[in-house]
C-alpha cells in the first residue's frame, strides 16, 4: 500500500497509508492529511490514485517535488513534496498490486449515478461516479490543446456532472475578469453570456481566491441586496477558482436559476478538485495557443526578415542583402570578411544562387582545416604518381567548380607559397594538377571569406597584396551577432522550431527572462553559438519554454555593464576608427567630417599606438586626452 510520511517544520513525522482513490492534504480539518504548518493552506494538494499510479496535484498551494516547482506530478516511491515549511515523502509497496477500479460508468447515466455502490470509504456512489467521470474527462483533454474545444468539452462537462443548468469558464484578463465560454445544459453557446452572471459573488471569489457556495443567493444576507442577484433571481451558485502556482488566472462558475439548495458541499468538493486538474490543462492549452499565436507571427515575421535562407533583418543585414543584388549578376570577386559563425558561407550561396551560375556547381574548401602538404592537391588535383599515395588521376575543388561557384573559406589560413599559386589560377584561369604541366582552363566564379583582418595580415607579410587585391574586389562585411537587435530573437525562433521538430521535443519558445539575456549576451561565437546552446537545451528541457538557464545564460556570463564614462570613450574610439575607415585614413578630411580640431585625430591615433605597442603617452598627452 502507498503511503505518506509527513514531516511538519517543528520535526514531528508521521505515517499515513493512502487508502483513498483522492486524497486531500492542507491545514483545515476537513482534509485527509491535515498539517500543523501555518504556512500551509487551508486546501492544498491532493494525490489522485487512478488504479495504477498516484498523481500529486495542486488545490491552491505552490509546491516542489524533489525541489522542483510543479503543478502536478506523477508520483515515484520516495519523491519529496514540499508545501510550505512541510515535507511529504511518498512511498509505494509494489507487492501485492492495487486491485484495479472497474471502469467509469456510461456517461449518460448521470441520473442513476446513485445507485451505484461505493468502493472507496466515505465517498457515497454518486460522488464516486461523478469523480471517475470528472479523471477520465481529465485524461481525455490532457494531451489536447486545441483551445476552443477545450473551454468548451470543459464547460460541457462540469454542467453535466453538477447538474446545472449554465456553467462559465472565466479567465482574468489584465485582472479583470472576461467571459470566455458560456454553455447551456443542451450543450448550447449562450448569448449575452454577461448579463446572465452575478459579478458580486464573482468579485467575493476573485477577491477570496475560495471555493463558493450559495443555496439561495436571493436570501443570502452577503448577496441579496446585489443588484445582479435580484435582477437576475439567482438562486443555486458554484464559484471555483482556478489557480496556477499560487495565481488566480480564471473562475468556473456553474448555476441554477429554478431551484434552491441544488448544489451540496460534496459537490462543491468535487468542482474544487477538478478545477485543480482543469487549471493544468487549461494553462497549457492556453500557453500552447499562445505560442501558436505567436509562431503564426513569427512565420510572416520570417517571410519578411529573410533573403533566401539566411535570417534577419538589421540595417546592417539590409546593407549586405543590396550588395548582393547589386554584384551577384557578376563575375567579380567577392571578399566575405566577418567574425567566427556569422554565416558567411550562407552569404556566398546567397551569391551563386542569385547569379547566373545558379544551376552549376557550388564547392566549398576550408583552406584552415586541411594540412599544408594536401591543400594544393585539394585545390587542383593531382595526376597518378605525383606523390606518394596517388593511385588515380584525381581532379581538384577548381575543376570541380567549372560552370559554378568556388568558396574558399577561411582563406587567411593558406600558406604564402600556395598562394602564389592560387594567385596565378585567378588570374589566367588555368590550373595545374600536382605533377603534371599541362593546364586546363576552368571557368568558375571565386568568393572568398575570412574572420581575420587581411590588411594587417598584409602587413605583417603573412598574406600576399597582391593577392588580397585580386580577391577583395568588393568586400561584404557581416555584422556580429551582438550589434544585430532583435535578429537574435528571431533567428533564436527560428533554431527553436528548427530543432524541436527535428528532435520531436515539446518545446514551445523562450521565456521572457530568457529573451532578455539572449539580448544582453555578447555571443563570441555568433550565430553558431546561438544555433548550438538552442540545439542542446532543446534537446534536455522538459518544460515548454526555455529560460535562461537552460541557454546557459547566467547573469555571470552577461558583458558587465561599464562606467558611462567608459561607454562614452569606447563609443568615441571606435566612431572615429570608423570614420578614419571611411576617408581611406586621412587625418584631416576626418577631423573637419567629425568638426573636431585635427590635433584630436593625431592625439587619438597616438593613443591607439601607444596602447598596441604597451608604451604609455606622456603625462601631458595623456591630460590632452
Amino acid at each position: 500500500m502507498a503511503s505518506l510520511s509527513v514531516r511538519t517544520p517543528d520535526g514531528k513525522v508521521r505515517a499515513l497509508p493512502l487508502i483513498k482513490r483522492i486524497t486531500s492534504i492542507g491545514r483545515g480539518p476537513d482534509n485527509d492529511v491535515q498539517l500543523d504548518d501555518p504556512s500551509v493552506p487551508d486546501s492544498a494538494l491532493h494525490v489522485l490514485f487512478d488504479g495504477s499510479r498516484y498523481t500529486v496535484g495542486s488545490l491552491g498551494a505552490t509546491f516542489q517535488v524533489n525541489g522542483k516547482k510543479r503543478d502536478s506530478h506523477v508520483l515515484a516511491s520516495q519523491d519529496v513534496i514540499r508545501v510550505g515549511g512541510t515535507e511529504l515523502t511518498f512511498s509505494r509497496d509494489e507487492v501485492p498490486a492495487p486491485r484495479p477500479l472497474p471502469p467509469p460508468p456510461d456517461p449518460t447515466a448521470t441520473t442513476h449515478a446513485d445507485s451505484h455502490t461505493s468502493e472507496i470509504p466515505g465517498v457515497p456512489g454518486r460522488e464516486l461516479a461523478m469523480l471517475r467521470r470528472l479523471t477520465t474527462f481529465s485524461e481525455r483533454l490532457l494531451g489536447s490543446y486545441e483551445l476552443e474545444r477545450v473551454l468548451e468539452s470543459l464547460m460541457d462537462e462540469v454542467i453535466e456532472v453538477t447538474r446545472a443548468d449554465k456553467g462559465f469558464l472565466i479567465l482574468m484578463e489584465s485582472n479583470e475578469p472576461r467571459v470566455k465560454v458560456a454553455r447551456n445544459l443542451s450543450r448550447e453557446n449562450i448569448e449575452d453570456a454577461v448579463e446572465k452572471l452575478s459579478d458580486s459573488i464573482i468579485a467575493k471569489v476573485v477577491k477570496d481566491q475560495r471555493p463558493l457556495i450559495i443555496a439561495d443567493a436571493i436570501d443570502t444576507p452577503e448577496f441579496k441586496a446585489s443588484e445582479s442577484v435580484v435582477n437576475l433571481k439567482v438562486h443555486s451558485v458554484m464559484c471555483v477558482p482556478l489557480m496556477h502556482k499560487g495565481d488566480l488566472f480564471g473562475l468556473l462558475y456553474v448555476g441554477n436559476d429554478r431551484l434552491v439548495n441544488r448544489f451540496e458541499p460534496k459537490s462543491l468538493d468535487m468542482l474544487t478538485i477538478f478545477a485543480a486538474q482543469a487549471s493544468l490543462i487549461l494553462h497549457n492549452a492556453l500557453l500552447v495557443n499562445e505560442l501558436k499565436l505567436d509562431n503564426t507571427e513569427l512565420r510572416k515575421k520570417l517571410e519578411d526578415q529573410r533573403y533566401g535562407d539566411i535570417v534577419g533583418a538589421c540595417q546592417g543585414m539590409k546593407d549586405v542583402y543590396k550588395r548582393i543584388d547589386k554584384i551577384a549578376l557578376t563575375d567579380i570577386s567577392v571578399l566575405i570578411t566577418g567574425e567566427t559563425g556569422t554565416g558567411k558561407e550562407l552569404i556566398a550561396r546567397e551569391l551563386h544562387r542569385h547569379s547566373p551560375r545558379a544551376k552549376g556547381p557550388f564547392i566549398t574548401i576550408n583552406c584552415g582545416a586541411i594540412p599544408e602538404n594536401l591543400l594544393e592537391s585539394e585545390l587542383f588535383g593531382h595526376v597518378k604518381g605525383a606523390f606518394t599515395g596517388a593511385v588515380v588521376t584525381r581532379p581538384g575543388k577548381f575543376q570541380a567548380a567549372i560552370g559554378g561557384t568556388l568558396f574558399l573559406d577561411e582563406i587567411g589560413e593558406m600558406p604564402l607559397q600556395l598562394q602564389v599559386k592560387l594567385l596565378r589560377a585567378l588570374q589566367e584561369k588555368v590550373v595545374y594538377k600536382v605533377g603534371d604541366n599541362r593546364g586546363e582552363t576552368v571557368d568558375i566564379r571565386v568568393v572568398a571569406a575570412t574572420n581575420k583582418i587581411l590588411e594587417e595580415e598584409v602587413k605583417r607579410g603573412t598574406f600576399r597584396e597582391d593577392l588580397y587585391y585580386r580577391l577583395n574586389v568588393v568586400t561584404l562585411k557581416l555584422p556580429p551577432l551582438r550589434e544585430r537587435g532583435d535578429d537574435v530573437i528571431v533567428l533564436g525562433k527560428f533554431f527553436l522550431q528548427k530543432y524541436a521538430k527535428e528532435f520531436s521535443s515539446k518545446v514551445k519558445g523562450f521565456t521572457p527572462a530568457a529573451s532578455v539575456a539572449m539580448k544582453k549576451y555578447a555571443w563570441p561565437g555568433n550565430i553558431r553559438e546561438l544555433e548550438n546552446r538552442i540545439k542542446k537545451a532543446t534537446v534536455l528541457a522538459d518544460k515548454p519554454l526555455l529560460g535562461a538557464d537552460d541557454l546557459d545564460l547566467k547573469p555571470e556570463n552577461l558583458e558587465p555593464i561599464m562606467p558611462l564614462l567608459q561607454a562614452k570613450e569606447e563609443f568615441q574610439k571606435r566612431y572615429i576608427n570608423e570614420v578614419l575607415a571611411r576617408n581611406n585614413g586621412n587625418r584631416t578630411k576626418t577631423a573637419k567630417d567629425l568638426g573636431v580640431d585635427p590635433r584630436t585625430i593625431f592625439r587619438h591615433l597616438e593613443k591607439m599606438e601607444a596602447e598596441k605597442t604597451g608604451k604609455p603617452l606622456p603625462p601631458e598627452e595623456e591630460e590632452l586626452m
